[in-house]
């Protein structure tokens, strides 16, 4: 099963705004000096957001430092730092007692019967912010033995490709005849390219689905989707302007009316927004065979960002 533990190594010791610094696109960190707060249209800027995982850990009491450890140790630090406020909510903390309830008290605990594992949850925030291109909006976790891994439509190496996704390579095989479809279903190349893969629930009890639903991280990936909004792909450059340091638009894909429904309220002229049937045997033929959605993606980014921004979709070769 894929692990977040062996992704790229993300130092808590500070993000930007601080001495030592966290450099977003490498993931190491830096020695700099203070860099001012920048706003944009009362926005601040990205790399301009200070954020000290010591001092956020000291400011928490008791029960937060408990219930929050799991993503303090897992969560990508682009996300962390825009996302400290909402995990320290009455609702997100509800939410990790119920989980804690279910077993998930560390990265590590095992006897659970959760889906991901713990330290797979925020296998998602391994994809950059300032980073991100796309974003594919799935809705619950595998429930099965070993599938889900954090990261929407995928599944770890050996585990067979779900039909879902057997229907999206057919889709891109359909708009870009020169792939080949490989035989596991890893996305994680996808991830690294600037793909966030983001489930709206994103854990799940053992053979039941929709088990976490209404739980909590329905609100909680409704902010992430309003984190993606102001800031993704902040740190993308276009043409001679450079890195804009907030987002200035990115695509989304909604496959069924699930998903459609997380991306209503984003402005239509500041991202691409696609939505279509959903990739499922039961409604692929309904509207997502055919949606020219792949090839659309890296039209959008190319002229937006330039030809270094499409998303190789045919390379999954990382994840083998």
């Amino acid at each position: 099963m894929f692990d977040t533990s062996k992704a790229p190594k993300k130092s808590k010791l500070a993000a930007s705004g601080s001495s030592s610094s966290l450099s977003e696109e490498s993931g190491s960190v830096e020695v700099k000096s203070t860099r001012p707060v920048v706003r944009v249209g009362g926005l601040q800027l990205l790399n301009t957001i200070p954020f000290s995982m010591a001092s956020y850990r000291a400011a928490l009491s008791e029960e937060q430092t408990r219930l929050l450890e799991l993503e303090c140790e897992t969560m990508g630090m682009s996300w962390l730092k825009l996302l400290k406020d909402e995990i320290k909510k009455p609702y997100f903390l509800a939410l990790k007692r119920f989980l804690w309830e279910e077993g998930v008290t560390s990265a590590d605990a095992k006897g659970h019967s959760v889906f991901p594992s713990p330290r797979n949850i925020y296998a998602w925030s391994r994809t950059p912010l300032g980073k991100l291109k796309v974003v594919i909006i799935g809705q619950d976790p595998y429930h099965g033995p070993g599938q889900a891994h954090g990261l929407c439509f995928s599944v770890p190496p050996g585990v067979a490709v779900p039909p879902s996704l057997r229907n999206i390579y057919a889709e891109i095989k359909a708009e870009y005849p020169e792939f080949s479809p490989p035989k596991h279903g890893n996305l994680t190349a996808w991830a690294d390219n600037g793909v966030l893969l983001l489930n709206t629930c994103l854990t799940v009890r053992a053979g039941n689905a929709g088990s976490h639903s209404g739980k909590g991280w329905e609100e909680f990936t409704d902010k992430v989707v309003d984190v993606v909004d102001k800031y993704g792909g902040a740190n993308l450059t276009s043409g001679s302007s450079g890195k804009a340091g907030y987002g200035r638009g990115v695509v989304f894909l909604a496959w069924g009316k699930w998903a459609a429904k997380r991306v209503a309220k984003l402005d239509k002229k500041k991202h691409l927004i696609l939505t279509s049937a959903h990739p499922s045997p039961l409604s692929a033929h309904q509207g997502f065979l055919g949606n020219g959605h792949f090839k659309k993606a890296n039209e959008w980014l190319k002229e937006r960002y330039g030809p270094d921004a499409v998303v190789d979709w045919c390379s999954l070769e990382a994840a083998q």
